[in-house]
């Protein structure tokens, strides 16, 4: 019982573009790129997380930069684990007798398959029986502060890297839910395609979200931007520097901004009456780091006539959330032993 109550809780957010894990009592300790650095020859692992980002898009032949998940899933799991064993010693520390309490977040809709590899990567980095599982919506609201114990209604809209959820919520438990794989990444992607077609120039991913960083915007505003970017010539492959603004990257994501939005408006007609009229009343809580798009409230507020509220930690409330869950766990976790969908708890110690 002593080495139970030592035993450290730990959230996690592994996402596909970045992990993020908070301790209790410390916050959010850790937050880095969701990459992997290995050899070409036998997938030998060089760097993780923002070292092996520094490498992306100017290694040697010899290796290879990967994203072990995709679309909040793990796509590697060999590689997956060893990215959650590298952060979860970084947060153990040398004193690792006592394994942690790890609750860590998955998507919506995702297989049984699916959440057994993320259990399975979890007990190999060193958990604790059972690695706890949260849908990140849930996990989001919990992060934002939005009281989902009530009997009422609370809409989370999470923008991720690799895929964007809203989740109507209600008594700890989602209501209504849709998940579209549209994201940061995609994003990128479609300033990516626009740069090389419009301007015949081609540049990496990182250089794409420097852009959407600097000069990213929701719709069009007088308050436009402009930034110089530095690419290869389509034609000549020689390097060229093209000015970009604001305006050209709000046409370049403009039909993934309509889908989110879409999305959100299917979810609210899957929605019963009486939870929908809470959340017309209250409004939509934007969270991931899609919400650091400016303007994306105003444009959701636009398009969906509701009320739009940004979390105010957008990129650490997920895994503020799964801590928090962990709390909940202890608390009153026989309020919680039929709803397989948000933990798991089969295999106790």
């Amino acid at each position: 019982m002593g080495f139970r109550m030592l035993a450290k809780k730990i959230g996690v957010d592994l996402g596909t573009s970045s992990i993020v894990i908070a301790e209790y009592k410390k916050g959010v300790i850790i937050d880095e790129p969701s990459v992997v650095a290995l050899t070409t020859n036998d997938e030998t692992v060089i760097a993780i997380g923002k070292n092996a980002q520094n490498m992306l898009g100017r290694e040697p032949d010899s290796m290879q930069v990967v994203r072990p998940l995709r679309e909040g899933v793990i796509a590697d799991y060999r590689i997956a684990e060893a990215m959650l064993t590298y952060f979860i010693r970084m947060v153990l520390g040398p004193l690792r007798l006592i394994k942690p309490k790890l609750m860590i977040c998955v998507p919506l809709g995702i297989s049984n398959v699916e959440q057994r590899a993320i259990r399975d990567a979890a007990l190999a980095a060193g958990s604790r029986k059972p690695p706890y599982l949260i849908i990140e919506s849930v996990a989001a609201a919990l992060g934002s502060g939005l009281p989902i114990h009530s009997p009422r209604g609370h809409m989370v809209l999470n923008i991720g890297g690799g895929r964007t959820e809203a989740a109507v919520i209600s008594m700890f438990g989602v209501v209504a839910s849709k998940s579209i794989r549209v994201g940061g990444d995609t994003f990128d992607s479609a300033i990516i395609d626009y740069i090389r077609k419009r301007h015949n120039l081609i540049i990496g991913s990182r250089a794409a979200e420097e852009i959407k960083i600097n000069i990213g915007m929701a719709m069009e505003s007088s308050d436009q931007k402009s930034i110089g970017i530095r690419g290869k010539d389509q034609l000549s492959g020689t390097p060229r520097t093209v000015s970009i603004n604001s305006y050209e990257i709000t046409n370049a994501i403009s039909v993934h901004l309509e889908s989110i939005a879409l999305t959100v408006a299917s979810v609210l007609d899957m929605t019963p009456p009486e939870l929908a009229s809470d959340v017309i009343d209250r409004g939509i809580m934007i969270t991931g780091g899609g919400a650091y798009l400016k303007d994306i409230d105003k444009f959701l507020l636009l398009e969906t006539g509701i009320p739009i509220h940004i979390s105010e930690n957008p990129r650490h409330c997920v895994a503020i959330g799964a801590l928090m869950g962990l709390d909940v766990v202890d608390s009153i976790s026989s309020s919680f032993s039929d709803i397989d969908i948000m933990y798991d708890f089969s295999d106790r110690e």
